[in-house]
């Protein structure tokens, strides 16, 4: 993957950086989006650039099974890292979070986040329960 440097003075570019023209009914040119990664990771690489073909935000695909069952369940999954968050605040129960997190920070496989420990096993949990 290559990584994206711009101009001296330009951190980042964050959004399209060329739209395609619409002339006579048709499209010329391709979308270019510059994003800059803004969440927690140990990744230092936060920096993209995509090309995109014209058509690709009015194509209207219909879902299939697997990506709506995706979709679903990252939904959930995320409704329940929020409710842990949630409990991570309650004094009472934060010790116990910490513990079990830092016992498995320095594992191979281990989560080194707080944020990515909680997506993991609120996943583990839906995947057990949804088989």
């Amino acid at each position: 993957m290559g990584k994206v440097t711009y101009s001296p003075g330009i951190e980042f570019v964050q959004g399209s950086l060329a739209k395609p023209k619409k002339v006579d009914g048709h499209s010329h040119g391709d979308y270019l989006i510059g994003t800059h990664r803004t969440a927690a990771t140990q990744n230092p690489n936060c920096t993209r650039l995509y090309i995109r073909k014209a058509n690709t935000y009015g194509v209207n695909v219909s879902k299939s099974q697997r990506s709506l069952a995706a979709r679903t369940r990252f939904s959930e999954v995320q409704a329940a890292v929020n409710e842990r968050n949630e409990r991570v605040k309650d004094l009472s129960k934060i010790a116990a979070d910490r513990a079990a997190f830092l016992e498995q920070k320095d594992t191979a496989g281990g989560k080194k986040t707080m944020k990515a420990y909680l997506w993991k096993i609120c996943g583990d949990e839906y995947d057990q329960q949804h088989g």
